[in-house]
């Protein structure tokens, strides 16, 4: 493949529409197939965080009068004390709770002047709490507590970022079939308009082995040298895609992670492969038709 053979490489047309057809369809989809990847990665690392952050935490909401307020929150505290399965629980400031209003209210919210619930960070052990149990001791000791698990919220979020990891992955597929139609079109091409040669070469005892072995060596080098170039121009548009941010992070951080920047290098083998086997086999039926 690599070493060749000249004088049946000059069979292949060296330009012309189906060279250039080959370079630019592997390029282009080597470069959305970066992205697409990337899409998967991303949004696989998402799914995770989302799970294992939100698996074990859960917020106790506290609302009540203010003269009522210190008091069932001190009460819920207690409760959350001696409650099996809860590693740890505190009271949020009011700079925190004010931080968590920002982004709707902003910067300056005067919560001393709102009637703001009183939150409570509840961190689980792995075991986990008995949430029913936990809410009817919650509804004696202070009963403006609401817990929220998090679980009516956080499985949707997670199914949705699962979905786009395999949206992600289909079209990785798509892009690979796409690319292996487009190179047997040109390798159709290119063997179509070679007919009068391929004749005279069966005249001088060429087998279609030997011919179709030339065609497929062609193309699978140019979707490759193809591949690399969108490989390239894939791999510098993800690094100038904005970085990880705690303020935005489904929106950001879509590129890849360690060890994850070796996954882009599998693309121009892959899809030199895809190329190899839709030129055989686009080679062995037009040389059969030719017969």
């Amino acid at each position: 493949m690599l070493s060749g053979d000249a004088s049946a490489d000059r069979v292949v047309p060296p330009s012309g529409f189906t060279a250039h057809l080959t370079l630019f369809a592997a390029g282009v989809m080597t470069f959305l197939a970066v992205f697409a990847l990337a899409l998967s990665l991303a949004t696989g690392r998402l799914a995770e965080r989302w799970g294992e952050d939100l698996a074990h935490a859960s917020t106790l909401r506290i609302s009540a009068p203010a003269d009522q307020l210190g008091a069932q929150t001190e009460a819920a505290l207690r409760v959350l004390e001696t409650t099996e399965g809860v590693a740890s629980a505190r009271a949020l400031t009011a700079a925190e709770q004010q931080a968590l209003l920002a982004p709707w209210f902003g910067p300056d919210v005067p919560l001393e002047g709102l009637p703001v619930p009183q939150l409570i960070e509840v961190v689980e052990t792995d075991d986990g709490f008995d949430a029913a149990g936990l809410r009817l001791r919650l509804a004696t000791e202070a009963p403006g507590a609401v817990l929220d698990d998090h679980t009516r919220w956080r499985r949707p979020l997670v199914a949705a970022a699962t979905r786009l990891k395999t949206l992600g992955l289909l079209s990785i597929l798509l892009i690979g079939g796409a690319t292996a139609a487009m190179i047997t079109l040109a390798a159709n091409a290119a063997l179509s308009a070679n007919a009068q040669v391929i004749e005279v070469l069966r005249l001088v005892g060429a087998q279609d082995r030997y011919i179709a072995r030339a065609f497929v060596r062609r193309f699978t080098l140019r979707t490759f040298s193809g591949a690399v170039v969108g490989l390239a121009f894939g791999v510098v548009a993800i690094l100038f895609l904005p970085a990880a941010q705690d303020q935005a992070g489904f929106l950001t951080g879509l590129g890849f992670q360690g060890a994850q920047w070796l996954w882009p290098l599998l693309i121009p083998p892959v899809a030199a492969a895809v190329a190899y086997a839709a030129t055989q086999r686009a080679a062995l039926r037009v040389l059969g038709a030719l017969t």
